[in-house]
C-alpha cells in the first residue's frame, strides 16, 4: 500500500500545483485531487496537503514537498 497524498483543488490554484506535479512523478505515492478537503482555514492561510489523512503545510511548493517526504519518513506506514 502506497502513501496517499490528497490536494484540495482550491489549494492547487493557490500555488500547490507545482508540488502536485513533483509528487505525481514519484511512483511510490498515490496523489489525489479533490474539490474540497474541508480544511478551508488552512487552505486560505497557505499551501498544504493531506498525507495519509494528516495535514502537512509548506510556505512554498518545494517546502511542501520536502515536508511531505519528511512526514513520510517520520511516520512510516508499516
Amino acid at each position: 500500500m502506497k502513501p496517499i497524498i490528497e490536494f484540495c483543488i482550491s489549494n492547487l490554484a493557490n500555488g500547490a500545483q507545482k508540488a502536485l506535479e513533483i509528487l505525481e512523478r514519484d511512483s511510490n505515492v498515490d496523489v489525489i485531487e479533490y474539490g474540497c478537503l474541508g480544511y478551508c482555514t488552512r487552505c486560505a492561510e497557505g499551501l498544504y496537503a493531506l498525507v495519509n489523512g494528516e495535514p502537512v503545510d509548506g510556505e512554498t511548493p518545494e517546502e511542501l514537498v520536502d515536508n511531505i517526504y519528511e512526514y513520510l519518513e517520520e511516520n512510516p506506514m508499516f
